[in-house]
């Protein structure tokens, strides 16, 4: 084999072995903030006269703990990105940060179906895995059935859904039932021209039991105004 041939090989190999290694999480250390960090970030998510007063919690090796007593029903944390659709190249990106204040019915039924997989995620279990575990749990029971009326405030200035470096619009997230089919959409007139309603059809092949509706508002939680909602 001459120089450039062996220079080829090498160049190659790294490409295969990449492509080869296990679909799983990046180091650790490239999820977590500093506590106090998290805790603020947490808590724009949502005006300061709601989650002021909501429990808030920050990341660890072991998964999410209460850093701060609410007394109001509200939870406010930092999403990370395994919380995303199976299929999303960023379902990984350490990058992605979406703080959410998850009222009383959806901190008790929605926010456990994220801490399961968080807890797959963090034991080092691949996109296939968490989902295969996740829809294990859904059918024998274990995780709860979405309570009517669950709703999750997602408004920060400082929020990143996605890979680039800007922030998607402030909104609230609804948590309805999941309909036959995929025209969750169409019930609700979502995404049609001048509708004040989105949504996101990647979330129908999530195996959690809902549709996911969002409400573009026109301020971010510190009250500043924000960019005029356009469509999906």
């Amino acid at each position: 084999m001459n120089r450039f041939r062996t220079l080829a090989v090498l160049a190659i190999v790294p490409l295969l072995v990449a492509a080869a290694a296990p679909d799983r999480m990046a180091p650790l250390s490239s999820y977590l903030m500093g506590r106090q960090a998290e805790i603020a970030l947490a808590r724009s998510a949502a005006p300061p006269s709601i989650s002021g007063h909501a429990s808030v919690l920050v990341l660890t090796p072991h998964g999410y703990v209460t850093a701060v007593a609410g007394d109001n029903g509200f939870t406010c944390f930092v999403d990370r990105a395994w919380d995303q659709p199976f299929d999303m190249k960023r379902f990984w990106n350490p990058m992605m940060h979406a703080p959410q204040c998850l009222n009383r019915q959806a901190t008790r039924t929605v926010l456990p179906y994220m801490f399961k997989r968080t807890a797959l995620a963090l034991a080092g279990e691949s996109k296939q895995q968490i989902m295969a575990g996740l829809t294990a749990a859904i059918a024998s029971g274990t995780l709860p059935t979405p309570a009517p009326g669950s709703i999750s405030y997602m408004m920060s200035k400082h929020q990143m859904l996605g890979d680039g470096n800007t922030p998607w619009y402030p909104h609230v997230m609804f948590f309805a039932p999941k309909a036959d089919g995929a025209n969750d959409g169409a019930d609700w007139g979502a995404n049609l021209e001048r509708s004040p309603v989105a949504y996101d059809g990647e979330h129908h092949a999530n195996p959690e039991p809902w549709a996911i509706f969002y409400i573009p508002v026109a301020h971010w939680s510190d009250g500043s105004p924000a960019p005029v909602y356009t469509g999906m």
